[in-house]
């Protein structure tokens, strides 16, 4: 989940991005770039229009535009209860996705289900039925390619409706996130691992001190390391975003991840946590954004939002 930071952790955001070298990001590690609006004058927002859509359109089944500034048009809804999973807060209306997200989330569950002490996943946020801006929240989550896996370990998947609100994930972090705490464990680390390995897969986004755990506990095959990405927040859940599927063509892959393991930048990430650099007295910082119009998204959204 994306939070707004205060002015000093802005400054020390603004220095973790370039150390990691991730590229320029600031939505879940996926830059909200300007596109071209040609001829498209619709100022509604976004939000207000995508977040109050009960059922996904009438169309064939496509990822529209990037991961914050996107939509999504035929969507599936994954079933509130599975085999190996349960869908969270179903109140949000937020457990609708693209097929392959929607296979690769019950595929995860159910390698899930084979790990000491799992019964398979809680899954939190994907997209809303249209996909688009949400009115609360993430400000990716729009183009029905990223899902949010709960980091508590399912005990049951018979919670009802109103259990599903009110229970809550845990937290894997301590010391502001540099370090993982006592409820870390390695079916964790096996799960991320299995995650990550999916070739479907472009990143995952987890606090940086699980990352470098990640990267202290594998001793074999190091390459799923690098779609491991270090982000705020990330603690109760992690974030998994898939790659454009094949033949999406209205679809915006994000840039690949740098070359190797990432290790040596979750590490400057957690060094930066323990003792923040001091602030850029020539840094300015960036304006406040206003919420994305129509117009700011690809034109076949708006088609997507009518049907």
């Amino acid at each position: 989940m994306v939070k707004v930071l205060n002015t000093g952790a802005l400054i020390l955001a603004l220095a973790l991005t370039a150390a990691c070298r991730d590229g320029a990001t600031d939505y879940d590690g996926v830059e909200r770039t300007t596109v071209s609006t040609q001829g498209n004058n619709d100022t509604r927002v976004a939000k207000e229009v995508f977040g109050y859509l009960p059922v996904a359109s009438t169309q064939a089944s496509a990822a529209i535009g990037g991961y914050a500034r996107g939509c999504q048009a035929g969507a599936v809804q994954l079933a509130e209860t599975g085999p190996t999973w349960q869908a969270m807060r179903l109140s949000r209306n937020r457990n609708w996705a693209q097929p392959e997200t929607i296979d690769y989330v019950q595929d995860l569950s159910r390698f899930a289900a084979t790990l000491p002490g799992w019964q398979g996943l809680y899954v939190g946020d994907m997209s809303q039925p249209r996909g688009g801006p949400m009115l609360t929240g993430h400000a990716s989550h729009q183009s029905g390619l990223d899902a949010d896996i709960w980091m508590l370990p399912p005990q049951r998947l018979n919670l009802t409706a109103q259990e599903r609100e009110n229970i809550s994930s845990i937290s894997m972090r301590r010391e502001r996130g540099a370090y993982t705490n006592d409820r870390w464990t390695e079916e964790h680390m096996r799960l991320l691992r299995a995650a990550a390995s999916d070739d479907r897969v472009a990143r995952i986004f987890v606090f940086p001190g699980a990352k470098v755990a990640m990267c202290n506990w594998e001793t074999g095959d190091r390459s799923w390391l690098r779609k491991i990405r270090p982000w705020w927040g990330h603690h109760y859940h992690f974030h998994v975003r898939l790659k454009c599927p094949a033949g999406n063509t209205a679809c915006e892959n994000q840039a690949p991840p740098p070359p190797g393991d990432g290790c040596a930048d979750a590490q400057v990430w957690v060094n930066n946590i323990l003792n923040p650099p001091p602030p850029d007295p020539e840094a300015t910082p960036r304006p406040p954004r206003g919420p994305l119009r129509m117009a700011d998204l690809p034109g076949q959204c708006s088609a997507v939002a009518a049907n």
